[in-house]
């Protein structure tokens, strides 16, 4: 038997597992990426019913679920999710705007960059609490300092991210299309874009949970509805329940924003061969 075809089996056998899990239909990988959290909820179940834990300042699932039930029936619940996709999908839709715009511009004219980057990975540092005072003071206590200071949230990752995918085409590839005499137009299209579109799509994503992060400082600002308004409507009057009943609400309402956002971008890189499926 040759080197390679031991080395060939060995490969083989390796990636079978990941071949077996990557056949796992969507239910059978929801089934297993929920098995952890409910492993966790039933065992702090079982220890605040036994009598191991008080479940004073963290109740059992039972009473969060109590809480999230009595909040949906109520109709209170979607209120305040409403308003909150709201405010993040306005801030991002600004946010990424300006983010891939900025960072195309500072990426490809050196003079920008020169003249703005400095500037705004200076702002970048600046705490988001830190815009919420000059916000309501330029905005009012309505809803554009909400959306603002989500955009600023959003803004910034994305701009980071676009630029630099930018910063990182192989100078390969650009050569190639010159030599192939491409316009600039075409260039872009057939070369740029390809090349920066994954890292691009990774900087919205994360744009996006930076927005969900950032809409609970700007709920702080006079907000009436929003789960970063039920968030401190528990913490006032002492509703543990309460307050995990937003944080949970938070992470379903991200969690299915984000699908959203992969689904409608699976498509741009489906011509990625990619080894994720097969490590």
């Amino acid at each position: 038997m040759s080197l390679t075809t031991v080395l060939s089996d060995d490969a083989g056998a390796k990636a079978a597992p990941a071949r077996r899990f990557a056949a796992l239909g969507s239910s059978a990988r929801l089934a297993l990426g929920l098995l952890l959290p409910l492993v966790l909820a039933l065992g702090w179940e079982i220890a605040v019913a036994t009598g191991l834990a008080s479940g004073r300042l963290l109740p059992p699932p039972s009473r969060i679920g109590a809480a999230l039930w009595t909040l949906a029936a109520s109709g209170e619940l979607w209120t305040h999710v409403e308003a909150t996709l709201i405010r993040v999908g306005l801030g991002f839709a600004f946010g990424a705007s300006a983010g891939i715009l900025a960072g195309t511009l500072t990426a490809t004219l050196p003079p920008l960059r020169w003249l703005f980057d400095p500037s705004l990975q200076a702002l970048r540092a600046v705490p988001s609490l830190a815009w919420v005072p000059l916000f309501i003071l330029w905005f009012g206590i309505l809803e554009t300092p909400k959306v603002a200071l989500i955009a600023v949230g959003v803004f910034f990752p994305v701009y980071i991210g676009v630029a630099g995918a930018i910063a990182s085409v192989d100078r390969k590839l650009v050569e190639v299309g010159r030599i192939f005499r491409l316009s600039k137009l075409a260039l872009a299209r057939r070369i740029l874009l390809p090349a920066v579109l994954p890292a691009t799509l990774t900087a919205l994503r994360t744009g996006l949970g930076l927005g969900f992060l950032f809409v609970v400082a700007a709920e702080l600002m006079g907000a009436s509805e929003g789960l970063g308004y039920l968030l401190l409507d528990g913490q006032q009057f002492s509703k543990p329940d309460q307050i995990l009943a937003a944080i949970i609400s938070f992470a379903v309402v991200g969690k299915a924003a984000d699908a959203v956002l992969v689904a409608l971008t699976s498509p741009l890189v489906r011509w990625q061969d990619t080894a994720r499926e097969t490590l």
